[in-house]
């Protein structure tokens, strides 16, 4: 593999780790601010997918201020 790619495809894998990374953290704020708030307002919703989140914006007047906090926190680091 020439070096120009190689380059490419190491600066491509190390976007994708802090990408998860930023992720994993995201959703160890959620899982620690919004679980009670899940278990709550989201009882039988199916992990994965996005489907928790969704449910908790759609009950966002019923969330606790850690929760909502957790997902502003969220939605401002998607529009970085």
């Amino acid at each position: 593999m020439p070096i120009g790619k190689l380059a490419v495809a190491a600066l491509s894998a190390f976007a994708l780790l802090a990408l998860s990374n930023i992720a994993s953290a995201q959703m160890a704020d959620l899982t620690k601010y919004c679980k009670a708030d899940a278990e709550r307002l989201c009882p039988g919703t199916e992990p994965g997918g996005g489907r928790i989140v969704k449910c908790l914006k759609a009950h966002k007047m019923e969330v606790s201020i850690g929760c909502g906090k957790a997902i502003q926190h969220i939605k401002a680091e998607m529009g970085k």
